[in-house]
């Protein structure tokens, strides 16, 4: 699969999952996702494969384990997203979170919210980093 066409599938499977609801630690449509599950979920409906961290709570302030995670699940950080991309973003003093750049804005997972959702424009939190699928299953 091209990076253009996995970059497609990621957006298509991400906006597919808007609507899911909201569980910390979810891992599968039918019962929730949280942001790491929502990526992880995507990333592998576009075959992307790679290690998913399962002990981490709504409260994180350290880059450096969410950074290892991502490389380890195969994930290469760059200078400039695209649609398919995910977006490392920091939307409190003690937390961290994960979205999916789509077409437009990003699709992520909203726990006061208690879903998915896709949400237009720029990112309202401070982006920490922009990174992508390599180009084979990790």
């Amino acid at each position: 699969m091209s990076s253009a066409e996995r970059a497609a599938t990621v957006v298509a499977a991400a906006r597919a999952l808007v609507g899911v609801r909201f569980r910390l630690h979810g891992r599968s449509a039918a019962t929730g996702l949280d942001c790491v599950g929502l990526a992880a979920v995507a990333l592998e409906r576009a075959g992307h494969g790679g290690a998913v961290p399962t002990r981490y709570g709504l409260r994180l302030s350290r880059t450096a384990p969410v950074e290892q995670w991502l490389r380890e699940a195969g994930l290469r950080p760059v200078e400039d997203a695209g649609p398919g991309d995910l977006a490392l973003v920091r939307p409190g003093p003690m937390q961290l979170h994960l979205m999916i750049v789509v077409p437009g804005g990003f699709v992520h997972a909203h726990a006061g919210l208690g879903r998915v959702v896709e949400m237009p424009g720029g990112s309202p939190w401070p982006v920490l980093g922009w990174w992508r699928p390599g180009e084979g299953p990790a």
